[in-house]
């Protein structure tokens, strides 16, 4: 027979050893809980304030393989980086929105415009941006033209466009848009004129 004090030691220690358990099952839980919550918390850039400003959206049609302008009216700060900033996310919204003509995945987001002298700009986007991206030639482009036509027809002076994803440098976009070199904002109109 085994002695009454090893019993009641040897429950004390399995009712010890549950109660850490649950305690420890709990806390990862909340630890899950909260990574998630952090994931899906997307930083979100106030709203633009001040005057509304007429400006044109180049916006990509995927069943024509063409871009179109669009007018629309959008608060613009008066600043020159903010100015850009909004204007490409007024068409990444665009492209978010489920009737989108070229659609972009979901958590696609400008993450901010770098205006650099002379003529410089570089355009920063999020990694959900390129890893989600669709892949294809015409769909890639049509992207990055897009966005390229829009914030060089609405910010004078830009004649350069550079890309990043997540602050550095990316080959491609999904595996064809070349996003290593710098675009030349003048080459990318005169192929637009010949569509």
């Amino acid at each position: 027979m085994i002695p009454r004090h090893l019993l009641i030691a040897f429950c004390v220690l399995i009712i010890a050893a549950l109660v850490l358990g649950f305690y420890t099952w709990r806390i990862r839980g909340r630890m899950v809980a909260s990574e998630n919550a952090e994931q899906t918390q997307a930083p979100v850039a106030p709203p633009a304030s001040g005057p509304t400003e007429r400006v044109t959206l180049y916006v990509a049609d995927d069943e024509t393989g063409k871009l179109h302008a669009e007018s629309v009216n959008i608060p613009l700060p008066s600043g020159r980086q903010q100015h850009a900033e909004e204007l490409l996310r007024a068409l990444i919204t665009l492209y978010l929105d489920k009737s989108s003509p070229h659609p972009l995945s979901p958590g696609s987001e400008l993450r901010s415009v770098y205006l650099v002298d002379p003529g410089l700009a570089v355009i920063d986007m999020n990694s959900e941006f390129a890893d989600g991206h669709r892949s294809g030639v015409l769909v890639e482009e049509l992207t990055v033209v897009s966005l390229i036509e829009t914030l060089a027809s609405n910010s004078p002076g830009i004649s350069r466009i550079k890309f990043l994803v997540d602050g550095k440098d990316r080959e491609t976009l999904a595996g064809h848009a070349d996003l290593a070199d710098t675009y030349d904002v003048a080459a990318v109109g005169q192929i637009l004129n010949y569509q």
